[in-house]
């Protein structure tokens, strides 16, 4: 249902911007020749996204249709607004004309032709240039920004730390989304980079697919690769449950699906953690890593329990908590004090942004109050990576892919 009113809001868009063209100066916009081609395009990407959704096609023709999608809306809705604009500000002067016309204009005959004239200058001149900026940035975007993989790192304080795990590190990836990749070798480059900080742990904190266990198919071999010699430790993110493709109801389709999926966390050789917790030692000492299933506020899965994550723990001095949804921090997380840092992913940062050292910001964070870095309350701490891969808009700009890099520090933070 949602497709269809996307296709017919990009369909009454394609009409209100060819009558605003065929009303320009411009001979060749007027032909049925440019028509037909206008119209021919527009139901030839529809039918394209529609079939992306609901059949299996090669990921590679996916990438192709995403992007031509997402390039041709951005720009089309850029140049619909500047139509809105003169429209509105055109009905304003006839309105205005029409309650209370001055001496001057009753008695001056109406003129059309000049007003056409400069309705398509401002059309084509003011048009173009707002429509271009869009389709400059997504252009950088998805040629330089989807896999520019970038190392951030972090340090955790934490006053109850053992002296073992002093100075540990560990890396963090997040939100894969396998299914979207269309550049193999990029791919490999981000794991590359994670692996040559040599860490000692690794945590994935959900999202490996779109929806679908065989999107990861053609990535098993790279990401089997990702591991420590403390092991790797991975937890569940809301697309992987495959509501997105099978509906939320049961079916053993959608079973079969999160069966294979949880498969190919044991093929990779991560340790898929599912509302449970593992205790690593090191020299005779203990934390506890402990994997929370998918828990989001509003209308995203809960299926997270906390309660039986915590089972076991009770003795261990810290507890690192993977949570995919950050909203799962405020919501329930710091209700358990005893759980010292959360580890999430989710937002992508929406993957349009500006992340500096001492700024940040993205329309994200009107939605998420806690969306990329580091976030502290009392002794809790969240972190919050922006994603490995990227979903929908195949790219990013401003705010670049994510492989985190923790040292754990036995101590307080540093005031100020």
């Amino acid at each position: 249902m949602s497709v269809f009113f996307v296709g017919l809001f990009m369909l009454l868009m394609d009409a209100y911007i060819l009558g605003a063209l065929k009303s320009s100066s411009q001979k060749w916009v007027q032909t049925k020749t440019f028509s037909r081609f206008w119209w021919l395009y527009s139901l030839l990407l529809l039918l394209g996204i529609y079939v992306s959704i609901k059949a299996s096609i090669p990921l590679s023709l996916r990438a192709v249709i995403l992007v031509a999608f997402f390039f041709t809306f951005v720009c089309k809705a850029c140049y619909m607004l500047v139509l809105v604009i003169d429209d509105i500000r055109r009905g304003g002067v006839w309105l205005k004309r029409r309650i209370a016309p001055s001496r001057k204009e009753m008695d001056k005959p109406p003129v059309y032709e000049g007003e056409a004239i400069s309705r398509a200058q401002f059309i084509n001149r003011a048009g173009i240039i707002v429509a271009a900026v869009p389709f400059a940035t997504l252009s950088y975007g998805v040629a330089l920004g989807g896999y520019n993989y970038e190392v951030r790192r972090q340090k955790l304080y934490l006053p109850n730390l053992p002296k073992a795990f002093h100075g540990l590190h560990i890396g963090q990836i997040s939100d894969v989304h396998s299914g979207s990749f269309f550049n193999k070798k990029a791919v490999e480059g981000g794991v590359d980079l994670l692996l040559a900080e040599k860490p000692d742990v690794i945590f994935f904190t959900g999202d490996l697919v779109n929806s679908l266990a065989t999107e990861m198919r053609n990535y098993q071999d790279l990401f089997a690769r990702v591991k420590a010699p403390l092991g790797t430790f991975s937890i569940l993110g809301n697309h992987d449950y495959g509501d997105y493709y099978f509906g939320r109801e049961d079916s053993p389709e959608k079973r079969k699906n999160l069966a294979d999926l949880k498969d190919v966390h044991r093929i990779l050789g991560w340790d898929l953690l599912l509302n449970e917790s593992r205790k690593l030692t090191v020299d005779n000492e203990s934390i506890g890593i402990l994997g929370s299933e998918n828990w989001g506020t509003g209308r995203f899965p809960k299926y997270g329990d906390l309660e039986q994550t915590l089972k076991g723990t009770e003795e261990l001095p810290v507890k690192l908590l993977l949570s995919h949804d950050p909203s799962h921090w405020r919501a329930q997380v710091l209700q358990y004090p005893d759980i010292d840092v959360m580890f999430a992913g989710h937002t992508h940062g929406m993957q349009f942004g500006v992340r500096a050292e001492h700024y940040q910001w993205s329309p994200i964070q009107y939605v998420y109050h806690e969306w990329a870095g580091l976030y502290t309350q009392l002794h809790q701490q969240l972190y919050v990576n922006v994603g490995y891969g990227f979903l929908g808009y195949p790219g990013r700009v401003g705010v670049t892919p994510e492989i985190t890099i923790f040292e754990l520090i036995r101590g307080e933070a540093p005031k100020g």
